[in-house]
């Protein structure tokens, strides 16, 4: 069985009924009494123009030391092993947290624009300030969509004071 809807005048009346009795508090006004007049017509909403749908690019998940989930098995157990052709060497020893973070932005991205694809990042054993900061850095922004994986380089490469970083090819 269908219900009756109810109009929004059979509602005011039964809203001042229940209304009608009651006294307001010490030192408010009393209600206005409701107009009879009807109510302005609704302003027809207009929608903004739909815009044509962008590529969106799926967020990234954030990569870990020693990781590798978009690199084969062969390959990523070349990048622990140190066994890949390092192409370019970056030694922030004696940078500030603000010189580092530019010059490692700016390395992967002059890297990865020449086709480089292994980076060796040394960041210094010392107390750890760049060793901890590198990897909070390397997933940011443009430097993530170039980065494949990183890991902690070999001893011969620099061991815990170092990361081989394994950057995208560019298409």
């Amino acid at each position: 069985m269908a219900r009756k809807r109810r109009q929004p005048e059979d509602d005011r009346a039964l809203w001042r009924s229940v209304t009608a009795d009651i006294t307001p508090l010490e030192g408010r006004p009393p209600a206005p009494p409701a107009s009879r007049k009807p109510s302005k017509p609704a302003l027809k909403r207009v929608s903004p123009p739909i815009a044509p749908p962008t590529k969106i690019r799926p967020k990234q998940p954030p990569l870990e030391a020693g990781r590798t989930p978009g690199v084969d098995r062969r390959t990523a157990d070349r990048l622990r092993r140190g066994q890949l052709a390092i192409d370019t060497r970056l030694d922030l020893h004696g940078m500030t947290r603000v010189e580092a973070h530019d010059r490692l932005t700016q390395s992967v991205a002059a890297s990865w624009e020449a086709g480089r694809r292994v980076l060796l990042v040394i960041t210094g054993k010392g107390q750890g300030i760049l060793r901890d900061a590198v990897p909070r850095w390397l997933n940011e922004g443009s430097t993530r969509r170039r980065i494949i994986a990183f890991c902690a380089a070999q001893p011969k490469d620099g061991g815990g004071g170092a990361l081989y970083v394994l950057l995208k090819r560019r298409r």
